[in-house]
């Protein structure tokens, strides 16, 4: 900008005097207008984030991110308990009784008196058959894993998109405040220029008028663009739990060269779109649903299970715990028994059983059928949802290519334009100097070279943001403004956490 405002007229000492005013001018309103954080970029607990670590950021610690990997570890959690069922089941009980008085002991005889009782039981049980539903269940539980993984990748891809149109808005709006700053400091440098003429003969009062009033018309523009930029940053902020008086810093700017290479590789791909996760995840719910079908079938076929118990119980009539095998002695009699009494010996007797169980619930009131006729809707619902996803899908793809090709139409343009308004500009800027044109061809030239420069800015965040939302309904990588770019997995297998997701 410091070439718009060269003088012209060499040789007039007035005109130096009024260069010097102008650049003195042109730095005031720059500082006035300048980010807040640009004035805290020097200090050392400034948080200087660039796009790749905002990215990072988002994916590693944010609501969403953490909640989606949640619902993956619930769903492992699921496929581990279906496939429990399957599996032999052991369990361990022991247990110590006390009588403290025994009706049947006093009515009957003694024998029933035992006043301890130690009992440890080992039981194993193995379901044989089940009509199907412990398979059917654990393929259910792994297509809703898979599912959810699916999920996870298509939400990273979508939360490392989001944060990049809310870094790139702040940055877009920064140069816009920018561009505004510059254009009131313009507006102030014209009124000088404008009061000088004036004294010097050159300019009437109608010209000193217009170009204060022009000035007061560009100040709350300047103001409501700096105000759109803090908005925009603290949209950051929030995005990334940032505090709102922790400094902040964004480092990465759109380069226009580096976003028309990544938009022509990406209008250049012609391989095959590949399969978006979004897509695979409705087909694993599919698939679960018809599994839940088989499960539903299986209330109304027979059971069969297997149980196998072992353990020992120890009835010593004295206090005190077992520590003996238990067996049936005469030794074991107290003196004074009869002969050829047998007592037992206040040791550990083994207890073991064998069982097979065969269930078949005839009738249950329909609850079965109404179970299968739920499951049989449900998978219904999901092939229709299914349709709906792979239709979205591609038209999510038809659209995002036509919106790559208008803002690649529209970029060029905007450059072009660009350059040609600054161009007319200068040349209006120095007809205005030497007196051969009017303030309000310069103003025009003016307001014309700030139009071109927003929409150039805004262009070239179109094109980028097109770039990559092409990239993310492919379900190609992201990529990103500095080089490096946002894995998306269409993988269940490799959808995790990941501490990396850059590369």
């Amino acid at each position: 900008m410091d070439r718009l405002l060269k003088p012209t007229c060499a040789g007039s000492g007035a005109f130096s005097f009024l260069q010097m005013r102008t650049h003195l001018l042109f730095l005031a309103a720059a500082m006035l207008a300048a980010s807040p954080a640009s004035g805290l970029a020097q200090r050392s607990d400034t948080l200087r984030l660039s796009i790749e670590d905002a990215v990072t950021r988002m994916l590693r610690s944010s609501d969403e991110a953490r909640a989606a990997w949640q619902l993956v570890e619930s769903a492992d959690a699921q496929v581990t308990a279906a496939r429990a069922a399957g599996l032999p089941q052991l369990r361990l009980s022991s247990s110590y009784q006390q009588v403290l008085k025994n009706a049947r002991a006093e009515m009957v005889s003694q024998l029933f008196g035992q006043k301890y009782t130690y009992n440890t039981t080992l039981n194993a049980q193995q379901a044989v058959f089940q009509g199907g539903r412990i398979f059917s269940a654990a393929q259910a539980a792994a297509s809703v894993r898979s599912a959810v993984r699916l999920d996870y990748a298509e939400t990273r891809a979508r939360l490392a998109l989001d944060i990049q149109r809310a870094y790139l808005n702040a940055s877009y709006l920064a140069r816009i405040a920018e561009l505004q700053a510059q254009n009131l400091a313009l507006a102030t440098s014209r009124v000088t220029q404008t009061e000088q003429l004036q004294g010097a003969g050159r300019a009437a009062r109608f010209d000193v008028l217009r170009a204060r009033v022009e000035r007061a018309n560009i100040e709350p523009l300047a103001l409501q663009a700096a105000s759109d930029r803090d908005i925009a940053l603290l949209e950051v902020r929030r995005l990334l739990g940032i505090s709102v008086n922790e400094p902040l810093v964004l480092t990465t700017a759109l380069d226009p060269r580096t976003v028309s290479s990544l938009a022509e590789r990406a209008t250049a791909d012609a391989a095959p779109d590949a399969l978006r996760a979004s897509v695979r995840a409705a087909e694993m719910t599919a698939r679960a649903r018809h599994a839940g079908i088989r499960v539903a079938r299986a209330d109304m076929l027979p059971q069969v299970s297997m149980a196998f118990n072992t353990g020992y119980l120890a009835l010593p009539t004295l206090n005190g715990f077992p520590t003996l095998m238990g067996r049936v002695t005469a030794e074991a009699c107290p003196p004074g028994s009869p002969v050829g009494r047998l007592c037992q010996n206040n040791g550990w007797f083994a207890d073991r059983n064998f069982s097979v169980t065969f269930t078949w619930n005839f009738w249950d009131g329909l609850r079965a059928k109404g179970n299968l006729d739920l499951a049989q809707a449900q998978a219904k619902i999901a092939e229709i949802t299914l349709n709906q996803v792979r239709e979205q899908a591609a038209l999510d793809v038809s659209r995002a290519r036509n919106e790559l090709a208008r803002a690649t139409a529209a970029f060029g343009a905007r450059q072009q334009n660009a350059a040609e308004a600054e161009e007319a500009f200068q040349l209006a800027e120095l007809r205005y100097q030497r007196g051969l044109s009017t303030q309000l061809e310069v103003s025009d030239a003016q307001y014309a070279l700030l139009t071109a420069r927003s929409t150039e800015a805004k262009a070239t965040f179109d094109l980028y943001l097109a770039t990559a939302e092409l990239a993310r309904v492919r379900g190609r990588d992201i990529p990103l403004p500095n080089g490096a770019i946002v894995p998306v997995r269409t993988d269940s297998r490799n959808a995790t956490s990941g501490s990396a997701p850059l590369r």
